[in-house]
Formats: C-alpha cells, structure tokens, sequence
C-alpha cells in the first residue's frame, strides 16, 4: 500500500543515519520525497564522509520512491529560499516537512565544562543544530500550511522527559537536542490553527553508519558489537525512526500528536509497525528501566 502517494515530503539532511532512513521510508510509502544535504558526488561536506544525497536517492528509488536530491546548505537563506520556490513550481504543495539538519558530530567534547569546550566549535554546532532549523521553518512552513494536515517533525535526540532530567555530557550538544525539542513545541502552537501538526521525534540508540564504524560492525554483523557493549542489543536501524514518521505522515488523526515528543519504540507500538528485522526496540524505556536502574543487560520484553 502507497498511503502517502501523491504526498510531497522534504527531508532536510537526508545524507545519511536518521534523515536517510526516513526519507527511504516516506518515499516507500508513496510520497515524492526532496532530500537535501551539503554531500553530493563529487563534492563533500565538512563531515567528510562518503555518503550523499544522491545515494540516498537511489536507496529510495529502489525501495519504490520518488526522489528529487538537492544540495542545499540551510545555513545559506538564499539557497532554502530556492529550494522552496522550486517544490512550488514542481508541485505546489508541501505535505511533510522533516527538520534533521544536523553535522555536528565531529565538533562537540563530552564531560567539558563550557569553559574547556573549543567555543568555536561549540558556536558552529548550535548554528547547524537550531539556525538552520529554523531557516528551513521560515521558508517551508507558509507552503505547508496551504492545505490542512500538513506535519512537521523535528529530529532530536532524547525524548522531553528524559532530556530535562538528563545532561547530555556537553552544554552545546545539550542545548542543540533540547532546542530541537522545544522549537517543534512552539511551532505546533503556530500550525494547529491552520490544522497542521508538529511534533519532535527522537529515535533511540541507531546504528547509523558512524555508530557502525565506531564499533567496527556492519549492519550485517552488527550484534558482535554487543560483546563489549550489550546494551548495543537495544539499537535500532535507521529505518526504524523513518517508519515512524511515515506512519504520522499517513494517520489522519496526526493532530493528537500535536506539540507532543515521542520516540521511534513509542510510535512503533501505537501503529503497530517493526524494524527492518521484524523486531520492536522500546530504548527509551529500556535505558531508564535496565541500564540506569543498574540492571544486568538483557533486551527481554524490550524488543
């Protein structure tokens, strides 16, 4: 089934992880899905890294999408502003905006104190965590509101409740996934007079293509990682997140989900869907019940 065919949906920092998965999946479900990122062939971005927009196209090409890659910098308002005016053209509408601009994972210092953290680098990272964020909103949202049941997500890490109880080892880093939370909380109260939802989404721990390399598996072999780490045995892949925010996309009923924060494990038991593997992680809720509750590691009843 295409629930969203005829849908346009646009993926801000679809290069690879999260954003990747996501748009594979919003595409699979049927929408045409513009995916942006500053890595293209040919041409990285400050990350460095191999993956690009143009491969996240074919991998949604192949899951029975539509892609339409666009390099785009969300820092630069020109180049947003463009990207906008073009889905107009193209299609005159905007159903599903996904904010998960982010690159920083190269710039912040864990257990730092603001003082001992590099502040340009800390600067940097809040620019690509919220500056852009907000750029793309300014740009994409009068497109969205047009037509009632229009969505936007916001891409953060850690659910609401476990941020505001929880420091994240790092004052920017801490400040650019709580900023993620609250600018999708002040937005639902902006789009639910136009009957648009927004709502942030966290997915739990994803073996992205970094966390792979950082414990030298693949996804093919990822569980030899749990050896030295079991709670790795809670993670989830990229795709998990990306069915979560297809399944908002296509729910009709998406405004009770307005201001609210929610994690790919809770989503995934409200609409019933798995991971690519036909398992169900609930990591959320695992880390607060097993690992911080000094529990030995043992993923039972939570996947």
């Amino acid at each position: 089934m295409k629930p969203l065919e005829g849908k346009v949906a646009l993926v801000t920092g679809g290069t690879r992880g999260g954003g990747r998965g996501i748009a594979v999946e919003l595409g699979a479900a049927g929408a045409t899905v513009y995916v942006t990122g500053r890595s293209t062939h040919g041409r990285r971005s400050e990350i460095n890294r191999a993956e690009t927009i143009d491969e996240t196209a074919e991998i949604i090409t192949a899951a029975g999408g539509k892609a339409v890659p666009v390099r785009v910098d969300h820092l630069e308002k020109e180049e947003v502003q463009a990207l906008l005016e073009r889905i107009r053209r193209d299609h005159g509408r905007l159903d599903v905006l996904v904010n998960d601009i982010w690159g920083g994972e190269n710039l912040f210092e864990w257990d730092k104190p603001v003082w001992d953290h590099n502040l340009d680098n800390g600067l940097r990272m809040l620019r690509l965590a919220i500056d852009t964020h907000l750029i793309t909103a300014h740009y994409a949202l009068p497109l969205l509101i047009e037509r009632p049941g229009g969505l936007l997500v916001e891409v953060t890490d850690g659910t609401r409740a476990y941020n505001e109880t929880h420091y994240r080892l790092s004052v920017f880093y801490d400040l650019c996934k709580v900023a993620a939370d609250r600018m999708s909380w002040a937005h639902a109260k902006d789009l639910e007079k136009y009957g648009c939802t927004a709502l942030s989404i966290t997915p739990g721990w994803m073996r992205s293509e970094m966390m792979l390399e950082h414990y030298n598996v693949t996804e093919a072999t990822w569980r030899d990682a749990i050896a030295n780490q079991p709670d790795f045995a809670i993670s989830e892949t990229p795709r998990f997140v990306g069915r979560a925010v297809a399944a908002l996309a296509a729910d009709e009923d998406k405004a009770r989900w307005n201001g609210q924060s929610v994690s790919s494990g809770q989503i995934a038991k409200e609409y019933g869907f798995d991971d690519v593997d036909g398992s169900r992680p609930d990591c959320w809720r695992y880390l607060l019940e097993v690992r911080e509750a000094g529990k030995p590691s043992d993923v039972t009843g939570y996947r």
